[in-house]
């Protein structure tokens, strides 16, 4: 089971007005630069939900999606597992 992650994202707008991301503010504070993304386009989140532009990235060479959900940033992350009783 999936989860969003909200995360603070720096980015840069092209000559051509594309929203560019550069790098990941994880929440605990930990900054990944983004290697390369790969790919935009509108997708839907099919792991935590919800839908917006889906930047496939590269981020410490692991292809992984970055969504912008109108004007939040969001990663889909594994839910914490429960401790058992």
């Amino acid at each position: 089971m999936s989860r969003r992650v909200y995360v603070e994202v720096t980015a840069v707008f092209t000559p051509e007005g594309q929203v560019m991301p550069r790098q990941i503010r994880w929440e605990d504070g930990t900054l990944f630069p983004i290697d390369r993304v790969t790919d935009i386009r509108q997708a839907a989140a099919t792991k935590a939900g919800g839908c917006g532009l889906r930047y496939t990235i590269r981020l410490r060479g692991q292809q992984t999606y970055l969504f912008l959900d109108e004007d939040r940033w969001f990663v889909e992350a594994k839910d914490k597992k429960q401790p058992t009783a």
